[in-house]
């Protein structure tokens, strides 16, 4: 079997939801250009994360791309 190339996703962000059973979920900021009016804006994404450690909101983690474990959750807490 040959070594294939795995593009994994691997984000990093806070807390903002830790209600649910084994899931948390992550808020993910970028900020970017627009050109034409050459300021920055900063844009924030949340993603679902299956995690089994306790986390507190506020705290930062990093998540990672994995299968899909149910609807929302495709991504895994790689790091406290």
């Amino acid at each position: 079997m040959e070594n294939k190339k795995t593009n994994v996703k691997t984000l990093r962000g806070k807390v903002v939801s830790n209600k649910m059973k084994d899931t948390i979920v992550v808020a993910v900021s970028r900020f970017f250009k627009i050109p034409k009016y050459e300021k920055y804006v900063k844009k924030e994404k949340k993603y679902s994360a299956h995690s089994t450690n306790k986390h507190e909101v506020g705290d930062f983690v990093s998540i990672s791309e994995c299968r899909p474990i149910s609807k929302t959750k495709k991504f895994k807490v790689i790091t406290e």
